[in-house]
């Protein structure tokens, strides 16, 4: 795909953060898109930014962990655009906590939106991008995709999950010489509110009601550069996009050191932990 003015993008997530940020930059770019949120008001915040540059723009409240709600949206969007070319599965949500203080319905949760709404995506809109002559699909990960983080375990498993699944399916479109390009992408730290509005089981010593703050200060990649990184996965149609420099260190960190790495985080977490408990009342 050498150009997105024209096309039709489907993109879950695009109330707020990289899925509003990416909306945006396509609509700039002449792409006609179908968004979905269950966020409505940020969800028609988008809508109306992406009307702004002339393009068609469907918004459609979608939670993309209920499969039959996503088939649909995707039958909607081709029925009322003509096509789709891009889908972007990028809709997430954050939980903090050891596994051991994880409670299977929070477990369940993230898994249904950040694994399943990927697999409900796909399989969703790919019969569709088929009916045409190229297509792209773009499913979102982390770095947390890349290594594991203490009190991030479900959150670990679900990008995990989410890398194998996008570059098994990648190998198994180019075995068939499909025009369908197939990107998994793996941001830092990106300014957006997923780590105000996470689940967190408060826990003294590993988790507590600063954490997301603390968290976020680590954050500096901005939604609209990681929009720009993702057009430009899309384009050269890379297999995978590191997004800010914090992801290409950690992807180094990753590689060199597969086991090691795990020590410098434990190290750290330890120095955490003893300065949360000294602090206990």
């Amino acid at each position: 795909m050498k150009s997105v003015k024209g096309r039709v993008a489907a993109i879950t997530g695009a109330g707020s953060g990289i899925g509003r940020a990416t909306a945006v930059l396509l609509a700039r770019q002449g792409c006609h898109v179908a968004i979905s949120d269950v966020n409505e008001q940020g969800l028609s915040e988008t809508a109306e930014a992406c009307r702004a540059r002339g393009v068609q723009v469907r918004a459609t409240r979608v939670d993309v962990a209920e499969r039959a709600a996503v088939h649909a949206w995707a039958d909607e969007v081709v029925r009322e655009l003509g096509a789709v070319h891009i889908v972007i599965n990028n809709a997430g949500v954050a939980l903090g906590a050891t596994i051991e203080d994880t409670r299977y319905e929070d477990f369940e949760w993230l898994m249904n939106i950040n694994f399943w709404g990927v697999v409900h995506g796909t399989k969703a809109f790919l019969p569709h991008l088929r009916a045409g002559s190229e297509g792209h699909i773009v499913n979102v990960s982390s770095v947390f995709g890349l290594i594991s983080v203490p009190t991030q375990g479900a959150y670990n498993a679900a990008k995990f999950a989410v890398k194998g699944f996008t570059e098994a399916l990648r190998q198994e479109l180019e075995v068939e010489g499909s025009p369908i390009g197939v990107t998994c992408v793996h941001p830092g730290g990106i300014k957006t509110n997923i780590a105000r509005s996470s689940r967190t089981t408060i826990r003294h010593g590993w988790v507590d009601e600063n954490s997301a703050a603390e968290f976020e200060k680590l954050f500096a990649t901005t939604p609209e550069r990681a929009a720009e990184d993702i057009l430009s996965a899309i384009l050269k149609n890379r297999r995978r996009q590191l997004i800010g420099t914090d992801a290409r260190i950690i992807d180094l960190m990753q590689r060199a050191l597969p086991a090691l790495y795990q020590r410098v985080l434990i190290a750290g977490a330890k120095r955490r932990r003893t300065r949360m408990l000294g602090t206990a009342p």
